[in-house]
């Protein structure tokens, strides 16, 4: 996902509320996020739903990379030629 342009990518509700099918549009060619703020703060962010997914997905990986790092610092993590012999058989 693109980080969002400060100077475009930031609009009042009243103005989604005007322009939504314009602002939309404009999330799916740029591929940004937009936020839309509610009485000059911050309320939300909108962004394309082919994004969200990638973001989720993502996210899936990073807690399995930590969910791996905790294993092999307690001690549960297994070499490599034993990963490798543990599948191969599993396979045959």
């Amino acid at each position: 996902m693109k980080r969002i342009q400060l100077n475009q990518d930031i609009h009042p509700l009243s103005e989604f509320r005007a322009n939504a099918a314009t602002l939309i549009s404009q999330i799916h060619e740029t591929k940004r996020p937009i936020v839309i703020t509610q009485n000059g703060k911050s309320s939300v962010v909108i962004l394309d739903v082919n994004e969200y997914e990638s973001l989720l997905e993502k996210n899936e990986i990073l807690k399995d990379v930590r969910t791996a790092e905790k294993q092999i610092d307690s001690g549960l993590g297994i070499e490599h030629e034993a990963a490798k012999t543990q599948v191969l058989s599993y396979l045959r």
